[in-house]
């Protein structure tokens, strides 16, 4: 409705309308209708049952997300009915066989409730890894190499020589050897030199949001420098639910950088847009919707700092749930509807010239609380 009446009206009168709406909004007729809904919003959050009735008929906020994890579970699940080869089940599978190696005391058995299938999907993927996108052998040694300490560290039980047995007529990703497994559980070295705390902390007050930026282009090898550092954040159970959309190109990169809303006045010096993409078919469960959006932040907080040890800069945009933007977005970036933004990141090298928000942050003692009072379980 907005740029609608910006093409209609002229600049003057739209500016009139936005100060009437304005003073609207402060008025007591306002606040009569505001004091009403909260009421309504307060009344329906008191039991589940209304809370879900009130976003089914009086507001369709989250239909895009519990749209999106339909989506991500039902090809999940069809994956594994057609061809077992799902590579988040996979991920996730073998990072837990990690743990339970890792574990103190380990115990001498275990993992039996999802070992075959661990060794089913990983099969399949060795075999026909075109089926998959894990199919670089970087991700499949861990896979082997991970299986074959598991194989080697448990007791004998049916059900784990069963899947013994199937893990043995799998063959082997190439050069992977069983004498030279260097993707397992192993101890850290604690004794080298760690990054210090003042050099972190310098790194931190160093990073700012960049909003202006030197229009040279951006060489390639170094964000991949930095995507790599980013892909070695934490995850649960190791899935990396997310992607990086890069785009470059003069000639879309400002289509892009309008997606998201506060970009006006300076997207039109931004070299380099990231997409920061969740993705909801890596899951199985809606227990783990919110996952995206926790492990695509924090590879983008990593991502982050990398970009200020190699001299360029980023500002992460906002990316409130609006429909008509992320309809736009969806349509724009050509996504599944699985696939979500949970934010864009402008990158380039800091305009020299340029200033940036200093940004208070909130002091210590109101962000952080010891010992916060618990009930007794």
């Amino acid at each position: 409705m907005n740029s609608i009446v910006k093409k209609i009206l002229p600049e003057q009168q739209v500016d009139r309308l936005r100060d009437a709406r304005l003073f609207l909004r402060e008025s007591g007729a306002s606040r009569f209708v505001t004091s009403a809904q909260t009421a309504g919003m307060k009344f329906a959050s008191q039991v589940k049952p209304l809370a879900s009735a009130y976003y089914a008929l009086v507001s369709s906020k989250f239909q895009r997300e519990e749209r999106a994890v339909l989506l991500g579970r039902a090809k999940y699940h069809q994956e594994l009915q057609e061809n077992d080869a799902n590579v988040f089940l996979m991920r996730r599978n073998v990072h837990r066989l990690e743990k339970g190696l890792l574990m103190k005391p380990r115990r001498p058995v275990f993992a039996k409730d999802y070992i075959l299938e661990t060794v089913n999907v990983y099969r399949k993927i060795v075999a026909e890894p075109w089926r998959s996108a894990e199919n670089s052998l970087d991700s499949l040694r861990w896979g082997y190499d991970v299986l074959s300490e598991y194989f080697d560290a448990v007791a004998a039980d049916p059900v784990v020589d069963r899947a013994r047995a199937v893990f043995e007529k799998c063959p082997p990703p190439a050069e992977a050897c069983a004498a030279n497994r260097d993707r397992i559980p192993y101890l850290r070295n604690l004794a080298e030199d760690p990054v210090s705390f003042e050099q972190l902390e310098q790194l931190a007050i160093k990073r700012r949001s960049v909003r202006f930026f030197d229009r040279k282009p951006v060489p390639r090898e170094l964000l991949d420098k930095a995507f790599t550092l980013a892909g070695l954040s934490p995850s649960a159970c190791n899935r990396q639910p997310y992607r990086f959309l890069v785009y470059d190109d003069p000639a879309i990169v400002d289509t892009v950088a309008s997606l998201p809303g506060g970009t006006i006045g300076f997207r039109h010096n931004i070299p380099v847009v990231v997409v920061i993409l969740g993705m909801w078919d890596a899951f199985y469960s809606e227990k783990d919707r919110h996952v995206p959006y926790i492990d695509g932040s924090l590879a983008a907080m990593s991502f982050s700092y990398a970009l200020e040890t190699l001299g360029l800069g980023a500002c992460i945009f906002n990316w409130p749930d609006i429909e008509a933007h992320e309809k736009r977005a969806e349509r724009v970036l050509g996504l599944k509807g699985y696939e979500r933004p949970i934010f864009f990141m402008g990158v380039g090298y800091p305009d020299a010239g340029a200033m940036v928000a200093y940004s208070q942050k909130r002091p210590l003692d109101v962000m952080r609380e010891y010992n916060a009072p618990i009930v007794a379980d």
